[in-house]
């Protein structure tokens, strides 16, 4: 997954492993070595220098833990910092909702939608879809034939252009459904109509969330199209399609930042079971291939924690379990 990336910043950690003595030139040299990592897998410039600032900063000025090495210290820091930069796990529910996609088109939003109805699913949730595609040619058979295969309805009506007609008349056909998933069209750029029809289907669902598919592919311009969106509807959550082949992903991971939302799913195959939950912190670990890096982090509180124990109580024989 984002091999290029995971090898670069592997990369710069050994660098830093190898140091005998972790100063300000280690620091600084790290650093820049994960600049170049971030900046050539296209995640955005100003992204990358706020989190430059960050991992420089707190690796000189923060106290060192008790029970850690100055390696460790940095290492937890960057790996803290990362987690941040790609936000929480986005919030998932089992409950009654109506979910919105939003993407360009090619970005696999109409595949996402047909997996994501699966996933709901699969947890033993009625699901409806409603294709609210009338750009695409094809795009309702292509949904309603995924949709097929795992028996779930699917609303369209492939001789009518009007998107808000088609929402407001699958609302009420799948309305006794716990989950409403609304495919909506997608284009090559963000012409102002698009941006203002995904607005009205917005108000008209009344959507409990609003999720954008993002191509692991795209580049820096992830970042301008998440923030349209976002401005226009809220986005509350990112789905990131075609982890499995080359992409770089570093844009992908920019449109989170600009969201300031968390990532729902990642797409990683072509099957309509392809679809896992995301996790920032395993996400993270396997990206810098250094293992349970959540481990270290919660060592460190642990150790933290340990400073708070009453040692006079200790030594006069009175503690507790917890102690």
């Amino acid at each position: 997954m984002m091999d290029t990336l995971s090898a670069s910043l592997k990369d710069a950690l050994k660098k830093l492993a190898g140091k005998a003595v972790v100063d300000r030139a280690a620091v600084d040299e790290l650093v820049k070595n994960l600049q170049r990592a971030l900046l050539s897998a296209d995640v955005n410039v100003k992204l990358v220098m706020d989190l430059s600032k960050a991992i420089r900063t707190r690796s000189l000025d923060e106290e060192l833990p008790k029970n850690t090495n100055v390696r460790e210290h940095v290492l937890r820091i960057v790996y803290q910092e990362l987690v941040r930069l790609v936000f929480a796990t986005a919030d998932l529910k089992l409950e009654p909702q109506v979910i919105l996609m939003a993407g360009l088109q090619g970005s696999g939003k109409t595949t996402t939608t047909a997996k994501i109805a699966r996933y709901f699913q699969k947890k033993g949730m009625k699901v409806g879809v409603i294709c609210a595609d009338t750009f695409r040619p094809g795009a309702y058979d292509q949904l309603s034939t995924l949709c097929a295969k795992i028996n779930v309805p699917c609303f369209g009506n492939p001789t009518t252009t009007d998107a808000r007609k088609i929402v407001r008349e699958g609302l009420v056909a799948i309305k006794d459904l716990e989950v409403i998933i609304v495919d909506t069209q997608g284009r090559h750029a963000l012409e102002p109509d698009l941006i203002q029809e995904i607005i009205d289907l917005n108000v008209i669902t009344k959507a409990s969330h609003r999720w954008l598919v993002i191509d692991a592919a795209l580049g820096q311009q992830a970042s301008e199209q998440a923030r349209r969106f976002h401005e226009a509807i809220g986005i509350d959550g990112v789905i990131i399609t075609k982890m499995d082949g080359t992409a770089k992903g570093g844009g992908a991971m920019s449109a989170v930042a600009e969201t300031k939302s968390g990532i729902v799913f990642i797409g990683a195959g072509e099957t309509i079971e392809d679809l896992e939950r995301f996790d920032a912190n395993g996400f993270i670990s396997r990206l810098l291939g250094m293992g349970d890096l959540q481990a270290l982090a919660e060592k460190v509180q642990e150790a933290q924690a340990a400073t708070e124990i009453d040692m006079d109580a200790m030594m006069k024989g009175h503690f507790t379990l917890r102690d």
